[in-house]
């Protein structure tokens, strides 16, 4: 029996809706991706390159909708949002899981490290397999580590020695860590989320806080604390993140699939990161901001030692700590 015209007519209409159901299907899993910044910040730039990636590795089976300027709010609520499987994926500095996972914090000591290379070296041997098995245990599944720079002090004006900070009021993150080093030299540590730092600033709640080049000029903070003082004191080390709920739902092949495409984008990250601090200051120097050298490293440095003597107990011992700092 032969099908009649209409049946084909109506097969034909049918067509365009099977495609479509199809190119649905096509779209994967889908994954919310949260972001502090936009398009142009690495923070944003990495997940794309994730999504590129997987479209090769991994067609139609990830569908990352990625959700930038922090629209999902600052780190500590994202990172709960992963504990909830609300959110799938995020970049998070090591501060800000401090209150989860307190054994990081051996990363936010300062004056620990030497330089960027020193931090990758360390993260790629024991200790950095050792924080992955802790995350993992409060829920957050680390694919790679990255670096977003040097934290430094920004201000008002030139608070170039640990004395000229003593009674300033200065925002941090919400770290045990970060809180005792502040109030160590003598300042009133306030914690306060990122996004709500200009306003901070601006008003007069704070007058000063620290952060990298990058998000200096990414939160355009410059407009409101205008100097940049290089202390460096802490390299802001971070991860790249999903949640543990999506990790476990998805199979071997996609789990290998999206952990590739992450640590690929790790060395990405970084060097994206290194052009970005180059492209901020320059924009902040234009824009008036300045850059001053702190006076008196020892003294700095001295201040610092003091959280390493405070922190040792929890962080694995001063040996522990002394081991890395003096590690090649």
């Amino acid at each position: 029996m032969f099908p009649s015209r209409r049946m084909v007519g109506a097969g034909l209409l049918a067509a365009p809706a099977l495609v479509l159901a199809g190119r649905t299907q096509a779209a994967g899993r889908p994954v919310t991706v949260a972001s502090l910044f936009g398009e142009d910040k690495p923070e944003t730039k990495i997940w794309r390159r994730i999504a590129e990636t997987l479209s090769r590795t991994a067609p139609g089976r990830f569908d990352l909708r990625i959700v930038g300027n922090a629209a999902l709010g600052g780190e500590k609520e994202v990172a709960e949002g992963l504990r909830l499987s609300s959110v799938q994926a995020t970049l998070s500095t090591i501060s800000a899981l401090s209150g989860w996972v307190p054994e990081g914090q051996i990363l936010d000591l300062p004056f620990l490290f030497r330089d960027r290379d020193h931090l990758r070296r360390v993260l790629a041997g024991p200790l950095g397999t050792e924080l992955k098995g802790r995350y993992e245990a409060q829920s957050f599944v680390v694919l790679g580590f990255i670096n977003y720079g040097a934290r430094h002090l920004l201000a008002k004006e030139p608070l170039t020695t640990p004395a000229a900070i003593r009674g300033k009021r200065i925002r941090v993150i919400q770290s045990p860590l970060h809180t005792e080093l502040w109030s160590g030299f003598g300042a009133h540590p306030t914690p306060i989320p990122i996004p709500e730092t200009y306003n901070a600033l601006k008003t007069g709640v704070v007058d000063c806080m620290d952060l990298t080049k990058s998000a200096y000029v990414g939160f355009r903070l410059h407009e409101v604390v205008p100097w940049l003082i290089e202390t460096g004191h802490i390299w802001a080390s971070g991860v790249v993140m999903v949640s543990a709920g999506f990790w476990k739902g998805l199979a071997p092949a996609d789990r290998e699939a999206f952990a590739a495409a992450a640590a690929e984008s790790t060395a990405y990250f970084d060097a994206l990161i290194v052009a970005d601090e180059e492209a901020s200051m320059a924009k902040a120097a234009s824009d008036g901001g300045k850059v001053a050298q702190p006076e008196d490293r020892t003294a700095w440095e001295a201040g610092a030692r003091k959280v390493w003597t405070s922190f040792a107990p929890r962080l694995g011992g001063l040996d522990k700590i002394e081991a890395i700092a003096r590690s090649a």
